[in-house]
């Protein structure tokens, strides 16, 4: 934890308490208080600010169509980043309106599948700017995961084969589908969105890209957090097209594939029921 004396160094003052509170396993997290208000600040060790460029690309993003936290300032200081944004009281809410507003996001559309810089992060993604969606979900998010698991000893030649058939696939479809890049929260499990303490939904700790929507969908449909009123309300906003519940398995299998890089074989299983299919 830093100390005292770098939190004063902070544009926030006077500062009067410093607590420590989750930020997910990235970053260290703080609730700092002044006679303005609580603040929600990250810190990076040794890193410096443009650690979290895409943060602060991403919430200005999302802040189109999105209730997001304010980011105060960022910077650098003492060789640690920091990132200070406004401190949302949380509260609870409807998922219904939850469906709204990522509905509202997804309908914030680009020409092109990617982003206009890569992430440099614990798992590899390029986000070069693709005509294709399945050449850019194919190349630049599948199979970076299955070389590094291969490299870690995650993988295994029954593994590969499925998987092979799985991005024939997908890259089959996607020559004779269209798809429509939409902005995409990136991280979109339960842990990042929130209620306010008026009942509003926000989203936070984003991964932005332009993508298939139904990418982003398919990560509420993993971990939990996301109820039928949440899907309820998304198609009120933005009705889905037909075969999705078809393809949502491709897009699972990203996120357990990237689990199984970070934690290892405990998501194999997961990562081979979907694989057994194809």
């Amino acid at each position: 934890m830093p100390t005292q004396s770098w939190f004063n160094q902070l544009p926030i003052k006077p500062i009067q308490t410093v607590t420590p509170v989750s930020g997910g396993d990235i970053n260290e997290a703080y609730r700092v208080t002044t006679p303005t208000g609580p603040y929600f600040v990250l810190v990076q060790p040794h890193q410096t600010e443009a650690f979290y460029t895409h943060e602060i690309e991403g919430l200005r993003l999302l802040g189109q169509a999105a209730l997001v936290p304010e980011v105060i300032a960022s910077g650098t200081l003492d060789d640690n980043a920091y990132l200070i944004l406004s401190w949302l009281t949380t509260g609870t809410g409807s998922q219904r309106d939850l469906g709204h507003l990522v509905a509202h996001v997804h309908q914030i559309h680009a020409t092109q599948f990617g982003f206009d810089h890569d992430v440099v992060g614990k798992l590899p993604k390029h986000n070069t700017w693709q005509a294709n969606w399945g050449n850019f979900y194919v190349h630049q998010r599948l199979e970076p995961l299955a070389e590094r698991a291969a490299q870690h000893g995650l993988w295994s030649a029954n593994r590969q084969g499925h998987f092979d058939q799985l991005c024939h696939l997908i890259l089959d479809f996607y020559r004779t589908h269209s798809a429509t890049a939409s902005l995409l929260h990136g991280d979109l499990w339960a842990g990042n969105y929130l209620f306010t303490a008026d009942g509003k939904p926000a989203l936070i700790d984003p991964d932005v890209l332009y993508g298939d929507r139904e990418f982003d969908l398919a990560m509420t449909t993993i971990f939990g957090g996301f109820d039928a009123d949440f899907y309820a309300g998304y198609q009120e906003v933005y009705p889905l097209t037909p075969g999705t519940e078809d393809r949502l398995p491709w897009y699972q299998l990203y996120y357990l594939m990237a689990h199984l890089n970070l934690f290892g074989e405990s998501y194999g299983g997961a990562v081979d029921r979907i694989l057994a299919a194809y």
